[in-house]
């Protein structure tokens, strides 16, 4: 494994690389990842294989390091697999109103003249990495899409911000996005929620903190959630190192996360915790096959079904952890995510 992040000049080959990669024959792509990876009945999409193996040839998984580095490295893996950037009809910056503050936000307006839907978008990271740029094109992707506009949330991270600090400001920014929705040119009554990962997580809890305002989220969709840190699931034992997202770093994130080990029993941090999850929007729930969340995540989508939620479920099998930030190059996760926000058009038609 590479020793750091490799030198910017490296980023404009290996992003030609990795679109050259997408685009040849599936069949070629099977050449290139080598034996087939399977794990518990699942098998590693060969596109994904080969990105992992470059992944691991530029500095491998993610790996434990200073807090300010690892941010660096995140964003520029997002970088390296956004692929060309989606062209959109506007983009502009904005604030939102946080827990404790001002929040910066990013407006990504789809094609729609008239009032749009509105998807108030929490990123993944850990509640520690990420940031507006590092997901810009899965948002760029979710707006065209599906045909909402998309409300990008800088929400406080850790450790400088631990919990309940991103929870707390996902909310407010929901509850501001309603509020002035018809000044974002989105219509108030159609304002989804959604995020992968961490950003997943807080999506679920904006959904059952506001499930009794008078504009709940008229949906919530959640990508590759984590919705346990209270325990290890089998998945995280199966899918521990190797396929992105090591048991090793989601350990880093929780550290950092929580100041309080107890409050990983707290709802808003394991979702699967809360005792009462009727009358929550509806949910999307897209869960990654190689991803140690698997198992948690499914819970998750089982008890919001038990609680009389309507849920819809995709599991995609051949996926790892972090596919919504590779549209730009891969075939396989532009379909997983095309999924989602063919669902949530629907949902907020």
């Amino acid at each position: 494994m590479a020793e750091g992040p490799p030198p910017r000049w490296i980023e404009p080959p290996v992003r030609a690389l990795l679109l050259a990669l997408g685009a040849i024959p599936r069949s070629a792509q099977v050449r290139l990842a080598g034996p087939p990876v399977e794990v518990d009945g699942n098998r590693l999409e060969p596109e994904v294989q080969v990105a992992l193996r470059l992944v691991n040839a530029l500095g491998g998984e993610p790996e434990i390091r200073p807090v300010a580095e690892s941010r660096r490295h995140l964003d520029l893996e997002a970088r390296l697999f956004r692929g060309r950037r989606l062209p959109l009809r506007a983009l502009r910056e904005v604030e939102v109103d946080g827990a404790e503050g001002r929040l910066r936000a990013l407006l990504y307006q789809a094609d729609s003249a008239g009032d749009s839907a509105l998807i108030v978008y929490l990123h993944g990271g850990g509640w520690v990495e990420g940031s507006l740029e590092s997901h810009d094109q899965t948002c760029r992707f979710i707006a065209r899409e599906s045909g909402a506009h998309v409300l990008s949330v800088d929400y406080r991270l850790a450790p400088e911000h631990p919990f309940p600090a991103g929870a707390d400001d996902a909310v407010a920014a929901f509850r501001w996005a309603v509020e002035n929705a018809a000044g974002l040119g989105a219509d108030p009554g159609r304002v989804a929620v959604a995020g992968d990962s961490a950003g997943g997580n807080l999506a679920a809890v904006v959904a059952r903190e506001t499930a009794a305002d008078e504009r709940p989220p008229a949906m919530q969709a959640l990508i590759y959630p984590v919705c346990d840190l209270s325990e290890k699931r089998p998945s995280y034992h199966l899918f521990k190192e190797g396929f992105f997202l090591t048991e090793q770093k989601m350990d880093w994130y929780r550290d950092h996360y929580l100041t309080d080990p107890l409050s990983a029993a707290d709802p808003r941090v394991s979702l699967v915790l809360a005792p009462d999850l009727s009358g929550l929007p509806p949910a999307y729930v897209a869960v990654a096959g190689f991803d140690p969340l698997r198992d948690e995540a499914l819970a998750y989508a089982r008890r919001l079904e038990e609680a009389g939620v309507p849920v819809e479920l995709r599991l995609h099998r051949g996926l790892v952890h972090g596919y919504a930030n590779s549209v730009g190059i891969g075939r396989v996760s532009a379909s997983a995510m095309r999924e989602l926000t063919a669902a949530l058009r629907a949902g907020l038609a």
